[in-house]
């Protein structure tokens, strides 16, 4: 009997180590590759600068001021979602959740609050650059 309950013992032991390793295994995509998990996203605030050399085509600049604060200067190629409507329209304007994301703002209040409102909604590349005031490159103005 002791031997049985042993035995036992052992291969539920055994089974609750597969099942944690299981469940700490990456999840896979199609293509096998690794799909990057919202529990590794956290805020991260970047200087202006280290925001300009990320900047590419491929990285989605956000601008999360009022209509009227981007119309009057702007950095190129910025996307406008003030931060009163991040919750209710980043999944329209931001369809992936992957895609690295530079936030700023006027002076950085609003840009560390939609970059954490924007983490806890999934996305998982999301960068807070602060305010335009600190921005030392090129401005767009809407005449």
């Amino acid at each position: 009997m002791r031997v049985k309950m042993k035995k036992l013992s052992v291969i539920i032991l055994s089974m609750i180590v597969c099942l944690c390793f299981a469940a700490c295994a990456p999840v896979l995509r199609e293509d096998d590759s690794p799909m990057p998990s919202q529990e590794n996203a956290v805020y991260k605030k970047i200087t202006p600068q280290e925001a300009h050399y990320m900047m590419s085509d491929d990285v989605v600049i956000l601008d999360v001021r009022s209509q009227d604060e981007f119309d009057q200067g702007h950095i190129p190629n910025a996307v406008l979602l003030p931060a009163a409507d991040i919750r209710d329209m980043a999944v329209t304007i931001i369809t992936d959740k992957n895609q690295t994301i530079l936030v700023y703002c006027r002076s950085g209040g609003r840009s560390e609050n939609a970059s954490r409102a924007l983490i806890d909604m999934g996305y998982t590349s999301v960068f807070d650059f602060g305010g335009i005031l600190d921005w030392q490159g090129e401005i767009m103005v809407i005449p």
